[in-house]
């Protein structure tokens, strides 16, 4: 009887053991996930929200439309651009949020 006793408490204990190594795992797990795939992202969405920040008057640009131009104004008030597009220099506004890419290279953006 003795030994029965013995038996199961040391089965409860290597019980806990284990739920603790499972729970380990799933940290491990879970850690990988956001180190692969949020973490990536969190740093692309912060440097693309730089980069439309920073585009000021002269920049050549492209809308996520795939509208090319330069642009030729910014109004902060509205957070929007104003771009020259073509040989015949058509103007559209834009919003900020709207930029594609800044296809300008600046001399201080290059380290």
């Amino acid at each position: 009887m003795n030994q029965m006793m013995t038996l199961t408490t040391a089965e409860q204990q290597g019980g806990g053991f284990s739920l603790i190594i499972m729970l380990l795992v799933y940290a491990v797990f879970i850690g990988a996930l956001y180190l692969i795939f949020f973490r990536p992202q969190n740093k692309k969405k912060k440097k693309e929200a730089a980069m439309r920040k920073n585009a000021q008057v002269g920049d050549e640009i492209t809308t996520i439309g795939g509208i090319c131009g330069r642009i030729v104004a910014v109004k902060d008030e509205t957070d929007s651009i104003v771009i020259e597009t073509g040989s015949d220099r058509a103007k559209l506004r834009v919003k900020r949020w709207a930029i594609g890419s800044v296809d300008t290279v600046h001399e201080d953006d290059q380290t």
